[in-house]
């Protein structure tokens, strides 16, 4: 599942973030993004999954978001991995669920039943995530002029 989220009215971040080095600011906006999607990620905790807030998707995951990539784009990914840490293939099998699966045979197998836990987690916390990449891109922005401030002063 993939979302967009547009802020609309927030003129003076996208300012604060064009006066930054484009690295930069991508770097500010990759760990405010970060720390706003943690309520997303504690809420789908229940799953049979560990839930991780990552920038990096699997090889076969890649060619699906083509449209999230580009050089002054910053996409970040919550979702399942396995214990350690790889991808978790299966995983939409649980959220979504299957039809009715038969074998070339004819024999039939089996259908899974959905058991989402991505989209309520999501439903539940959208607005919480707004509010918090608010707070955390300022707080980042700070940091970071702070931060350049203190180097530029050493010389």
């Amino acid at each position: 599942m993939s979302m967009k989220m547009k802020i609309e009215g927030a003129g003076d971040i996208e300012r604060a973030l064009g006066a930054l080095a484009r690295g930069t600011a991508k770097g500010v906006t990759r760990r405010a993004m970060k720390k706003a999607l943690q309520p997303v990620a504690r809420s789908a905790e229940g799953s049979p999954f560990v839930i991780a807030v990552t920038s990096k998707l699997a090889r076969g995951q890649k060619g699906r978001a083509r449209g999230d990539q580009g050089r002054s784009k910053v996409a970040m990914y919550v979702g399942p991995v396995q214990q350690d840490g790889s991808h978790a293939p299966h995983a939409h099998l649980i959220e979504f669920g299957t039809g009715d699966r038969y074998h070339e045979s004819g024999k039939y197998v089996g259908a899974v039943m959905a058991d989402p836990f991505m989209r309520p987690a999501w439903d539940a916390n959208r607005e919480r995530v707004l509010e918090i990449l608010k707070r955390e891109i300022w707080a980042e922005i700070e940091k970071t002029v702070a931060r350049a401030a203190r180097k530029a002063a050493r010389g």
